[in-house]
């Protein structure tokens, strides 16, 4: 059993104060999660040691207690990013004055960028007939249509309700990160797909004496599961011919990558996309030097 000592530092105390303040952010659970899984390793390797006594090197020590026991760079990246966060928050509660996680490095990572679907691979999965292994055709072709269509995120998807669907606007009410709101607009193939599942999902909920605020419903008349709208995709995808990694976020990767190709300005896809930096949008849609030196030739005064 751990003494009080060992549950009562001064890391630990901090370590829950700053998740507290997550929470009071109203940061997503994910979020949260992560964070909670990454400082509590580094809470265990601090010990009862206080803030003059964790400097860049008892941080490097952390990372390097982490690699033994096996993790990836890819993990060992993500709880330096953690501690990194939590000297951030503490300075800026005057808790310390300098953020030795600085100082260290972050692990070298090997730049894989998710293969994206061709715009003509999307229009054959969507355009086509549903197979006969989609349930629920007139949902899943929607889900389709709301994930490429608009680039949201799975889990914004899943918080669709009813009335946040402007169908005479065209828009949708998207509730993202950190519970911020925007609308997305959608086109003529979402609006036909809407149109099309309206009907279908007031009879599903006759037919099951249900009541759902939820604009996607499983066949219990209840509201779809991010895992299964992962489940879904990829089974109808893989049906059709896509690589058997595709998943939903593969879906918004596609659209801010297609839309880049036919030339729509970065901003707007940041704002589309839900992004607070864009720099993520860039990295997000796989910016190329190709395009840049193309869209640099065609709309730059020296360039002709």
């Amino acid at each position: 059993m751990r003494s009080r000592d060992q549950t009562n530092t001064v890391v630990t105390r901090a370590v829950a104060d700053f998740i507290r303040h997550l929470h009071e952010r109203n940061a997503s659970a994910h979020t949260i999660k992560a964070y909670e899984r990454e400082l509590c390793l580094f809470t265990a390797c601090a010990g009862s040691r206080g803030w003059k006594q964790i400097d860049h090197i008892a941080v490097r020590g952390f990372l390097a207690q982490l690699y033994e026991k096996g993790l990836s760079k890819t993990s060992v990246a993500r709880s330096l990013a953690a501690v990194r966060s939590l000297y951030r928050w503490l300075a800026r509660e005057g808790v310390v004055e300098q953020n030795p996680a600085k100082l260290v490095a972050t692990p070298k990572l090997p730049k894989k960028l998710p293969r994206v679907p061709t715009i003509e691979e999307m229009n054959s999965v969507i355009d086509g007939e549903m197979l006969e292994i989609a349930a629920f055709p007139e949902r899943d072709r929607l889900m389709f249509e709301l994930l490429y269509g608009c680039g949201i995120r799975n889990s914004e998807l899943t918080g669709i309700d009813l009335d946040d669907i402007r169908l005479s606007a065209e828009a949708i009410l998207i509730r993202g990160k950190g519970k911020k709101e925007r609308y997305v607009p959608f086109g003529d193939s979402a609006k036909e797909a809407l149109t099309k599942y309206l009907p279908r999902r007031a009879e599903l909920l006759q037919e099951t004496h249900g009541r759902s605020s939820a604009l996607l419903l499983n066949r219990r008349g209840g509201r779809l599961t991010t895992r299964s709208v992962g489940r879904i995709i990829k089974t109808i995808a893989v049906a059709k011919g896509l690589s058997p990694d595709l998943h939903p976020h593969t879906l918004r990767h596609a659209f801010g990558t297609h839309m880049l190709e036919e030339g729509a300005d970065l901003r707007a896809i940041q704002e589309l996309l839900g992004h607070e930096r864009l720099a993520t949008t860039q990295r997000y849609t796989q910016l190329s030097m190709k395009h840049v030196l193309q869209v640099y030739d065609e709309t730059h005064p020296r360039a002709k």
